[in-house]
């Protein structure tokens, strides 16, 4: 399976839908490339939505990071949201989760935007 990505926008936050797998071979440079894009526009906050994500590997986890990175360089924010059991231990394992603020839910992820303005 590949990868699809929607987005969509509430309140200033770009929240983007994954499904699929990100991996090496999963197009992964898609998100990437959208998460660059968005960002050089002005976007400042992201919430990514993995839960149709049901497979990370070494080469999506990096991903995510590059994102991450790529957002906070442009004075930016992104959070996670809806991470499946296995993305959070693999997440854990690697300690990205003390990197990246994970919500169970959407609306309460939205809010922690609010809070932070």
């Amino acid at each position: 399976m590949g990868l699809e990505i929607t987005t969509r926008e509430f309140d200033r936050v770009v929240i983007v839908d994954v499904v699929g797998e990100l991996t090496t071979s999963g197009g992964r440079t898609q998100l990437r490339d959208l998460i660059h894009v968005l960002s050089g526009t002005g976007h400042k906050r992201f919430l990514l939505n993995l839960a149709g994500v049901d497979y990370v590997d070494s080469s999506g986890m990096g991903e995510l990071v590059r994102c991450f990175s790529t957002v906070r360089q442009r004075g930016g924010e992104m959070k996670l949201v809806q991470v499946n059991k296995r993305v959070v231990d693999l997440l854990q394992m690697t300690r990205l989760n003390t990197l990246f603020e994970i919500y169970h839910e959407e609306r309460v992820a939205l809010g922690a935007f609010q809070r932070g303005a």
